[in-house]
């Protein structure tokens, strides 16, 4: 399995919404990313899903994000 076969598997989600956003995501930003963004990305598909669909929709912002994962946050918000 290819890396960018893993990296869907793990962006289908039990949420429509975080599906529907992290699909768009790979398709058009995936290849964008640096090294440390892409890192950060894979640490933030670990997050459970409302925590990381309060990051997407802005609710609430975990405390301690790398500048890594703020910038993929960001990429994220406007999928």
């Amino acid at each position: 399995m290819s890396e960018i076969d893993r990296l869907r598997w793990h962006c289908r989600r039990g949420m429509l919404e975080l599906d529907l956003v992290l699909t768009r995501f790979l398709e058009r930003d995936l290849a964008t990313l640096t090294p440390g963004q892409h890192v950060a990305f894979k640490t933030l598909l670990d997050y459970s899903d409302n925590d990381l669909w309060d990051l997407i929709s802005q609710r609430e912002e975990p405390p301690g994000l790398d500048p890594d994962a703020l910038a993929v946050a960001r990429l994220l918000k406007r999928a």
